[in-house]
């Protein structure tokens, strides 16, 4: 049978890595520069099944309990932030920590501690189960009410009339705005973020999906299942009418969902590195592809600094390991 042929494939931009996980990629890969494996890790260090293998042939292991780390191991919390309480046995336990949390979740964290003492309730828009729900519930014993869609919204019942609102940073900016308009309708009062809590590349992958769906018969991305910024893409592509699947390596490539669409649009999650997407390239090179094109779009130049003790004085141990 001869395999469906693919024309054209439009690269989406930007696409891939934001500023939050290279930076946490980058503090598990110096942590074990510096101290030596293994590393403990508490939860996926971000939600990408090749960065994570990539990490444990390094050393690095990954727990959910911190009874699984033993006495004086360094530990890496997540990019999705943890909750007070884990933070606290943490302390307690002794461990050598290193923050992995993606400095605007923090943000996030900071602003919920800062408003609770002002004495505010909050309702977060996010996924129940989410770590960084989890993460961002957990700054608080009470008081913070979480809303999946906008008819959860019904349901909250606060227990006083200062109340504000915080979002997941990784949603849908569309379902995001909608599950608002439904908060601020049945609360008029709500403090809202002075700048919004979905972070600016989960808004730049969006946007360019947006820019990039009407223009193909398929979209592709290249996203692991338990990612929900690269499920937020497939489900947008969806919504623009265009068929969209998401692969977590070029194996995962079906010929076809190729059938009868030969320009293929091609994006990847902010957790999945460009080294999958280039293989997802040749993978599709394989079905005649006669153009690469890349779409114009915005240029990230954000970057994030390390925790103390892994930059500076050791950037030069580092550099030389992986030269």
């Amino acid at each position: 049978m001869t395999p469906p042929r693919v024309e054209e494939v439009l690269l989406a931009e930007p696409r891939g890595f934001c500023a939050g996980v290279d930076r946490a990629i980058e503090i598990v890969e110096r942590a074990l520069v510096r101290f030596g494996a293994p590393v403990y890790v508490r939860h996926e260090i971000v939600h990408n099944t090749y960065v994570v293998d990539d990490l444990k042939a390094k050393g690095a292991i990954f727990i959910e309990d911190l009874a699984e780390v033993p006495p004086g191991a360094t530990l890496v919390f997540s990019a999705h932030g943890v909750s007070r309480a884990v933070r606290d046995e943490a302390t307690r336990r002794g461990f050598q920590v290193f923050d992995a949390t993606c400095p605007l979740v923090t943000k996030v964290h900071v602003e919920v501690a800062k408003l609770a003492r002002e004495g505010y309730e909050f309702i977060m828009i996010g996924h129940k189960g989410h770590p960084e729900v989890e993460g961002t519930m957990g700054q608080l014993d009470a008081g913070i009410y979480l809303v999946e869609c906008a008819e959860d919204v019904a349901r909250v019942q606060p227990r006083g009339d200062r109340l504000a609102v915080v979002t997941q940073t990784t949603l849908s900016v569309d379902d995001a705005a909608s599950i608002l308009a439904a908060v601020k309708a049945r609360f008029p009062h709500v403090r809202e973020p002075k700048q919004q809590d979905i972070c600016y590349a989960t808004q730049n992958r969006q946007d360019a999906v947006k820019v990039m769906a009407p223009q193909v018969d398929l979209v592709i991305v290249v996203g692991s299942p338990t990612s929900s910024n690269s499920n937020r893409l497939r489900e947008l592509a969806e919504r623009l009418g265009t068929p969209a699947y998401m692969v977590d390596a070029a194996d995962d490539l079906q010929p076809a969902w190729l059938e009868g669409r030969p320009r293929v649009g091609l994006t990847a999650g902010a957790s999945a590195p460009e080294v999958l997407v280039q293989a997802v390239i040749e993978r599709l090179r394989q079905h005649g592809v006669l153009s690469l094109r890349r779409l114009d779009g915005v240029q990230e130049t954000i970057q994030f600094p390390l925790p103390k003790g892994l930059g500076d004085k050791s950037m030069r141990e580092f550099a030389s390991s992986r030269s």
